[in-house]
C-alpha cells in the first residue's frame, strides 16, 4: 500500500486505446475527464515490476475504491525537464553532471523530449527558450550541458517553478522534472512553500538527486525529499559525483517501466483528494506514485 496520485486532466477516451497499442497518445478535450496516475511497482530487490494486470490493481480516492478505466504498461514517450545547478559549488562535479544526463538520454525512450535548464543566480535556458530535444539527439544534449560555467549562488525554488512551467509546454502526456542540486537555496525569489504548492498542483513527478560532501554547509537533503514525497518521484543521495551515472540510467529505467491508470474522479470540487494505491500479488510489492490531486474546474456532484 501506498499514497499515490496525479491530478484530474481532460482526456480522450480514444487515448486509451492508442496507450494500449504501444502508440503515443493524443490528448484533446472530451467529454469525459479522467485522473491519470503514474504508478511504479518495485519487488522487494527493488526490481521493477512490469507484468501485472489491470484487475490487480485497486485505487482510492479519498478512501472510496474507484473503477479504472485506462490501463497501461507501455514505454510510451514522456516530457523531461532537466533542472541542474550550476552554482560555484558544483564546480567540482560538472563532468559527472554532463556523463549523467548523456547516460540518462541513451537509457530513455528515443522519442521522450527533453530541455535543460542551469540555474545560479538566475535560471537560464540550456537548449534554447521553448525548445525541446528529442532523447535520441543525445550529442545535442551533451552540447547543451557541457556549456554550464558554474558560478555563483542558487535559485533552485525559482529553478523547479521554472521547470514545472516549460512542463506544461510538453506534447506529451506524461511529465518529469529531474533535479540535481545540494538542495541548498541562497537565491531565490520563490519560498519553498511556494514550490511545494506549486509541485502539488502540477501533474509532474519530481526525482531529486542530491550531491554534496557531509560539511557542504549548503547541503539540504530535506527540500529534495520533500519535492520527491509532494509528486510521487524519488529522491536519490549517490554516495560521490561517480555514482551519478547509474543514479540517471536507473530513473531512466523507471519511467519505462511504470504503468499508467486512469478513472472517472467521483467528485469535481476544486479541493485535494487523497490517493492510495493497492496491488493484489502473491508478491510483497512495494507502490508507489503522488499522494494526491486537485479535482479543480467544477462543483461536487
Amino acid at each position: 500500500m501506498v499514497e499515490a496520485g496525479f491530478r484530474t486532466v481532460v482526456i480522450a477516451l480514444a487515448a486509451s486505446a492508442a496507450v494500449l497499442a504501444g502508440q503515443e497518445p493524443s490528448f484533446r478535450p472530451a467529454s469525459s475527464e479522467l485522473v491519470v496516475v503514474p504508478v511504479t511497482v518495485t519487488d522487494r530487490q527493488g526490481r521493477f515490476v512490469a507484468d501485472l494486470s489491470s484487475p490487480q490493481f485497486s485505487v482510492y480516492d479519498n478512501d472510496r475504491r474507484q473503477p479504472i478505466t485506462l490501463f497501461s504498461n507501455e514505454d510510451t514517450p514522456v516530457t523531461v525537464g532537466l533542472v541542474l545547478d550550476s552554482s560555484a559549488s558544483m564546480r567540482a562535479k560538472l563532468g559527472e553532471v554532463v556523463a549523467a544526463t548523456a547516460a540518462f538520454a541513451r537509457s530513455s525512450n528515443p522519442s521522450d523530449e527533453l530541455f535543460t535548464l542551469a540555474f545560479s543566480d538566475d535560471v537560464r535556458d540550456a537548449v534554447g527558450e521553448g525548445r525541446f530535444l528529442l532523447a535520441s539527439d543525445a550529442a545535442a544534449l551533451l552540447t547543451a550541458v557541457s556549456s554550464f560555467k558554474p558560478d555563483g549562488r542558487t535559485a533552485l525554488y525559482d529553478a523547479v517553478t521554472a521547470g514545472l512551467d516549460r512542463l506544461e509546454n510538453g506534447s506529451r502526456a506524461r511529465k518529469v522534472l529531474i533535479l540535481i542540486s545540494d538542495g541548498g537555496d541562497n537565491s531565490s525569489q520563490a519560498t519553498l512553500a511556494q514550490v511545494l504548492a506549486r509541485a502539488r498542483r502540477s501533474d509532474a513527478a519530481i526525482y531529486t538527486i542530491g550531491l554534496f560532501t557531509r560539511d557542504d554547509p549548503d547541503a539540504n537533503p530535506g527540500v529534495l525529499k520533500s519535492l520527491a514525497q509532494a509528486t510521487g518521484g524519488a529522491r536519490y543521495l549517490p554516495a560521490s559525483p561517480g555514482v551519478l551515472l547509474g543514479v540517471c540510467e536507473e530513473i531512466a529505467r523507471e519511467i519505462r517501466s511504470g504503468y499508467t491508470i486512469g478513472y472517472e474522479p467521483p467528485d469535481r470540487d476544486g479541493r485535494f483528494h487523497r490517493l492510495r494505491v493497492q496491488v493484489d500479488d502473491g508478491r510483497r510489492l512495494r507502490v508507489r506514485t503522488r499522494p494526491g490531486y486537485f479535482a479543480t474546474g467544477v462543483t461536487t456532484r
